[in-house]
């Protein structure tokens, strides 16, 4: 398991951009941030609390809250947008809309933080990733850690913030918060906007096609409150998770990075074909119900493979494999749509 960070974990970083953070500490002039959110109440208003001094270079991009989300968030950065939501919502298109705002009002902005509503950021941040990204003109953004505020609340939220772990260093992909270069991300186009999720690692795959690293730096940057405190929320997020996986993995399916591929193929496989065929084998002879055995056999075998606590490994491997129908389900949902030419609308879990 990769080490978590801790308050000092910016003692440990690369000693290079700790010696420059001095010599760039007027970076933050070149810094905007948008942030996107749907009725996130009191986790939107500790979100913008967090950005402190960078709230006055802050949009904040709504999408129908009905909670008063709108009306707090105007107090607190330098302008709301409401999308329009007339047309379908996606988190990509409330991202590029950040975006374009941002680039309007202040066009000569070197660097763009996106954030999720439900996220609080780590003040270090911004310093630390501005002058890795002026140090390394390769790289067209970068991360930190993202933590659970209540890992310990549900096992759902334990669950998140372990998927949140990570090494170190160049990765092939990222999540919703990130510091990027607003150059590469308007050379690009911005975020697919037709992407109910997984928006992020398709943006990294087109990036790395033109040459660019996307990197991952040892320290905290975000707390996050997932929230998750029921069963069927967890079956929502994966259903999305499924659809992301059929949706960017079909979009890139000629690429070279094969993204997802292999988490595609693992939801059909176990979601999809040794049920159905544990159900056709049963039809002919009953000893096809030994089929199932592979399940109990493949959550051990995740548990041995988990560097993590005795009791929680066993749990994570149990909803390791459990995912995979719901992830079923949601490949199922993109395929169907395409048939009938019919658009997803966004798969909400809160």
């Amino acid at each position: 398991m990769t080490n978590k960070p801790t308050a000092g974990g910016y003692a440990h970083m690369d000693m290079d951009i700790q010696m420059h953070r001095g010599s760039y500490s007027g970076l933050g002039a070149d810094v905007c941030v948008v942030v996107i959110g749907r009725n996130e109440g009191q986790r939107l208003i500790d979100c913008l609390n967090s950005l402190k001094n960078h709230r006055e270079r802050t949009i904040y991009v709504d999408s129908a809250s009905s909670d008063g989300s709108v009306e707090a968030a105007a107090k607190l950065c330098a302008e709301v947008l409401p999308l329009d939501m007339a047309i379908p919502f996606t988190a990509a298109r409330a991202r590029n809309a950040g975006f374009d705002a941002v680039m309007q009002r202040w066009p000569d902005t070197a660097f763009v933080q996106f954030l999720d509503g439900d996220c609080e950021l780590d003040t270090r941040w911004i310093a630390t990733a501005t002058t890795f990204l002026v140090m390394r003109k390769d790289v067209a953004l970068v991360f930190g850690d993202r933590r659970e505020r209540h890992p310990d609340r549900t096992i759902f939220n334990a669950m998140c913030d372990r998927e949140w772990e990570g090494p170190p260093g160049e990765v092939p992909a990222c999540g919703g918060d990130i510091l990027i270069r607003a150059s590469a991300l308007k050379d690009l186009g911005g975020y697919s906007n037709e992407l109910i999720a997984g928006e992020e690692p398709e943006l990294c795959v087109r990036l790395r096609e033109r040459g660019w690293k996307i990197w991952r730096l040892p320290c905290e940057m975000t707390r996050h409150d997932a929230d998750i405190s029921r069963l069927s929320q967890w079956w929502r997020r994966s259903v999305r998770c499924g659809h992301a996986y059929a949706q960017v993995s079909h979009l890139h399916r000629k690429s070279p990075s094969r993204i997802w591929t292999r988490n595609f193929r693992r939801a059909v496989f176990w979601g999809g074909l040794v049920p159905l065929a544990a159900i056709f084998g049963t039809v002919l002879d009953p000893v096809g119900l030994a089929l199932l055995l592979a399940y109990p056999l493949q959550i051990l075998r995740l548990a041995f493979r988990t560097a993590s606590k005795p009791g929680d490994r066993w749990i994570f491997a149990t909803f390791d494999v459990l995912g995979k129908f719901p992830e079923m389900q949601g490949i199922a949902q993109f395929y169907v749509n395409r048939l009938i030419n019919r658009q997803q609308r966004i798969i909400e879990y809160k």
